[in-house]
């Protein structure tokens, strides 16, 4: 039995009238994340996408390839076969048979959709006239007996049934879902070498938002090593998000500038303001719409609402900050599943670590911290930091 890639979506399917835009992006998306497989087609049919390659057995390699792709809901390797009733019992059976020899299996359960209204049977009793095929033609053998079980079966069998083709598969490779990279604008990420900031970037992609990003360093105070780190992670992200612009800029003359010049203890309120003043600049410069910070409320100094509010002063983009409510817990378990979280919890110092105050700010009066900010050369210590500014691109 020929075999293709049936790739199911989610809510693409509520966009309504804009519902072509949405599939036809993530179609170009899918081509792009198998493009390795040269005889690969990608095609929509019925509301579902499909994908075929004459090399049968590089279809596991490709689905797993493809649930990366924002959009996708499951991905399952399916059997193609001919719409017609006697074919489909006697193909199910044979595909029963086939996967029995791959894993042991005793009992199964046959799920039917009649995509196709036309077709002369109903979908209660496809499946079971496809049961009753499975059963006759794999019970030849009484010490591998295979039964029946409608509430908890071994293999979930699926036959949907289309106009010109039916489709037989058991397994689903579950995706990201969310929406296609490049449906909503892009954004301008704060990435740092910690756990939240690359999760925020992989969950803005997940939205559909294409992602740029600006790293902060204080090199020499911090190693060659954590910007390195930053670079690595950004390399994972690009698993999803395709290519990755990173922008690295060194801090440390407008922390110097700020440890000689204001109180010590409005050092990170005082180097966040600078860094987003810089974010927003460069955001500009790229067209991105929206700048992105993995922050999350009430996880350190520079996090309480207050210190937030006087953050956001300095800008005049709308930021972005997916991660504001999360528990920390559930944050490290995206990054354990999208696989930033090994390195990111690598011991390389970040630009936050130096300079650091006894006892931060935690609730930073704006006028305060304005009236600070005038003790400082802020435009001329801007232009500096952009002048040194190192770019990269991360290809996946």
């Amino acid at each position: 039995m020929d075999k293709v890639l049936m790739i199911k979506y989610g809510e693409i399917a509520l966009k309504g009238m804009n519902k072509p835009y949405f599939e036809r992006v993530l179609i170009e998306r899918i081509r792009k994340a198998i493009k390795s497989y040269p005889e690969a087609s990608v095609w929509r049919y019925e509301g579902v996408v499909f994908a075929r390659t004459a090399d049968q057995e590089k279809l596991s390699e490709m689905a797993v390839e493809i649930s990366k792709v924002f959009g996708v809901a499951t991905v399952s390797i399916a059997a193609e076969v001919e719409s017609d009733p006697e074919t489909i019992f006697s193909d199910a059976a044979e595909y029963m048979k086939e996967i029995r020899k791959e894993q042991k299996i005793y009992t199964f359960k046959v799920e039917a959709k009649r995509s196709n209204k036309q077709f002369p049977i109903i979908s209660p009793e496809i499946a079971r006239k496809a049961g009753g095929s499975i059963l006759k033609a794999c019970n030849d053998d009484p010490e591998y007996p295979l039964r029946v079980n409608v509430h908890e079966p071994d293999c979930m069998l699926f036959v949907d049934v289309r106009r010109d083709k039916t489709y037989i598969y058991h397994d689903k490779l579950a995706g990201f879902g969310g929406l296609p990279l490049g449906t909503n604008g892009k954004g301008l990420v704060l990435l740092s070498g910690g756990i939240d900031s690359p999760v925020a970037s992989w969950m803005m992609a997940k939205r559909g938002m294409n992602i740029e990003a600006i790293h902060f360093h204080s090199y020499p105070f911090t190693s060659d090593r954590a910007k390195e780190k930053v670079l690595d992670l950004a390399k994972i992200l690009s698993g999803y998000c395709g290519r990755i612009k990173v922008h690295c800029v060194n801090l440390l003359e407008i922390q110097q500038a700020i440890n000689e010049n204001c109180p010590e203890e409005q050092m990170t309120i005082l180097s966040r303001r600078f860094m987003m003043k810089i974010a927003e600049r460069l955001a500009h410069e790229v067209k991105a719409d929206v700048l992105i910070t993995g922050e999350n409320i009430g996880q350190v100094a520079s996090q309480t609402v207050q210190g937030l509010v006087v953050t956001d002063n300095a800008v005049q983009l709308p930021v972005m900050r997916p991660l504001i409510a999360m528990d920390k817990v559930d944050i490290m378990e995206i990054a354990q599943k999208i696989g930033t979280f090994d390195t990111s919890i690598q011991p390389f110092e970040d630009c936050c670590t130096v300079f650091l105050p006894k006892h931060p700010l935690t609730k930073p009066k704006l006028e305060t911290i304005l009236e600070s900010e005038k003790h400082l050369d802020a435009e001329q210590l801007i232009e500096n930091a952009f002048a040194g500014m190192e770019n990269y691109t991360i290809n996946p």
